[in-house]
């Protein structure tokens, strides 16, 4: 998910362990591609790897951290083993009822609660810490195809989220599972189609042909 925002950074470090996940699920594919890119930092530049990629977080009830982009970056680096990140804080919410949090997340598009099937589960169904996220198939589809040059990158919250429902309407899950490079060849064509054309970074023809 790419976001906008207008941050206050911390400076000291939060345990991963401690961030709590606004969506159910992520890609592990691009998860894995993180994990990679870490590697190529961590002996000569993790630090500034780890300073040029802090974690947008909003500080809800009873201080807990709650991650509103960047999981698959958290979920690479505590596999790769870091304990600790800095994180930037987009609202202060620790004084909210639940019940109030709950709505303010709601309402400004910070949670998306979808598990592997792209169906709405409750908010007592997100995960406990980044660990426990699932992978989605569709969605690790979904950044392959943006990585692939299929759609731009779009500050819309959970872009690849809607790239990821697209596909999962189009492409048996069997496909995705059982030949991978396969189904990206067919949704790197569908990302080009009209029927795309309401999804954010949509980059294929238009209905003039251009």
């Amino acid at each position: 998910m790419a976001m906008a925002h207008s941050i206050e950074p911390i400076l000291h470090p939060i345990a991963i362990k401690t961030l709590r996940p606004t969506q159910i699920t992520v890609g592990i594919r691009e998860v894995d591609r993180k994990r990679h890119a870490w590697r190529e930092h961590q002996a000569a530049h993790a630090g500034e790897f780890l300073g040029s990629h802090m974690i947008p977080a909003v500080l809800g009830p009873g201080n807990t951290y709650w991650l509103i982009d960047h999981h698959h970056l958290a979920r690479a680096l505590m596999e790769e083993g870091v304990e600790q990140v800095l994180v930037a804080v987009i609202a202060k919410l620790s004084h909210l009822p639940r019940k109030r949090f709950y709505a303010f997340m709601d309402s400004h598009n910070w949670v998306h609660p979808y598990d592997t099937e792209g169906k709405r589960r409750d908010w007592d169904d997100l995960p406990r810490h980044v660990g426990k996220m699932t992978n989605d198939p569709y969605r690790s589809l979904a950044g392959e195809v943006r990585t692939g040059g299929g759609y731009a990158k779009s500050e819309a919250p959970y872009s690849e989220f809607l790239w990821a429902d697209f596909y999962r309407d189009r492409i048996a899950p069997h496909k995705v599972e059982e030949d991978f490079e396969k189904a990206l060849a067919k949704a790197l064509k569908l990302a080009r189609s009209k029927a795309a054309a309401y999804l954010p970074g949509f980059s294929g023809p238009q209905e003039n042909g251009g």
